[in-house]
């Protein structure tokens, strides 16, 4: 072999690698393109987890309640539906919802949790309601709509939270006229806890207002409190002619302040706490001097009772 062609070979073989590192750097993707397909990969990692997680805790969804309960006579009116996941990893059912909302199936376990409290409505006493909590997404859901068509609408309340967004007013507001033409109510939940509140109370015209439980805890020993807590009442009367629920009432002190502010309905660990079987804790009834004349087109027991809407 010549020493020019061995020359050849060798510099051949030394500018192999070279070409190769080239024909790397062009048909490679760049870092910021590795780094997004290793970010794709651990989002559909994730999502694929959750999903799994969410089809085990709507396997899970159990239903408790608690005692809605008139504040002068000591009496439950209804009661309200609660969601609870047995399942692994232990949290709160807020985290539950929302992780279903967030890969897409927030309406299913909605209506799974709905199926199972709806289940329990035939051994209410009569004339008490059950109060379910529902998104706008999933009220506005035919699915939904056919769920509540098979049962007697007049006993059910469904409650809208403060937290809920609307992207549709004029859609959700068609939603709302068609379940009350049916027959159920409207409640906003969670009122005082924020200003656009106000405004889903405006549009809502609601059939009841629940005070939130940041008002209510402490309300005894706050003013401001006392308050807020009164104009609201005040304006639910007179504006919607709307009932009112103190929703978190855990001490005497708070019972005693809510009664005497005219509050004609309350909820919280005080008169019962959340249970398969909701058992109440009774409180003395008021006789009728000790009830406050808080509506303002109400001269009487009766009327301030028609007001209040149960």
């Amino acid at each position: 072999m010549s020493r020019a062609y061995q020359d050849d070979i060798f510099i051949a073989r030394s500018a192999a690698p070279s070409r190769a590192k080239r024909w790397w750097s062009r048909s490679a993707p760049s870092r910021p393109a590795r780094t997004s397909l290793l970010l794709e990969g651990r989002e559909a990692a994730d999502r694929q987890e959750k999903l799994l997680r969410i089809a085990s805790a709507r396997q899970s969804i159990k239903a408790v309640f608690q005692p809605i309960v008139d504040l002068r006579s000591g009496d439950a009116v209804g009661v309200e539906a609660l969601s609870r996941f047995e399942t692994e990893p232990p949290r709160t059912p807020d985290k539950w919802f929302a992780e279903a909302a967030e890969v897409g199936l927030g309406v299913e376990v909605e209506l799974a949790a709905l199926r199972v409290a709806l289940e329990r409505l035939p051994r209410l006493p009569l004339g008490m309601y059950m109060s379910l909590n529902a998104s706008p997404e999933t009220m506005m859901s035919a699915e939904f709509h056919s769920v509540l068509r098979e049962i007697t609408a007049e006993r059910i309340v469904i409650e809208v939270t403060e937290q809920s967004v609307i992207d549709d007013y004029a859609r959700f507001g068609d939603s709302i006229a068609e379940l009350r033409s049916n027959g159920v109510r409207l409640a906003v939940d969670d009122a005082g806890a924020g200003i656009s509140n106000f405004l889903n109370i405006l549009n809502f015209q609601p059939d009841i207002i629940k005070l939130d439980v940041a008002l209510t805890r402490g309300i005894d020993a706050d003013p401001a409190r006392q308050a807020v807590g009164s104009a609201l009442l005040t304006f639910g009367l007179n504006a919607f002619n709307a009932g009112l629920i103190a929703e978190g009432i855990e001490t005497e002190r708070e019972l005693a302040t809510l009664r005497a502010l005219g509050f004609p309905f309350g909820q919280g660990y005080r008169l019962g706490a959340p249970a398969s079987v909701p058992q109440l804790r009774p409180i003395q009834a008021m006789g009728a001097d000790e009830i406050p004349n808080v509506g303002v087109r109400s001269d009487s027991l009766d009327q301030v009772e028609v007001s209040a809407r149960f």
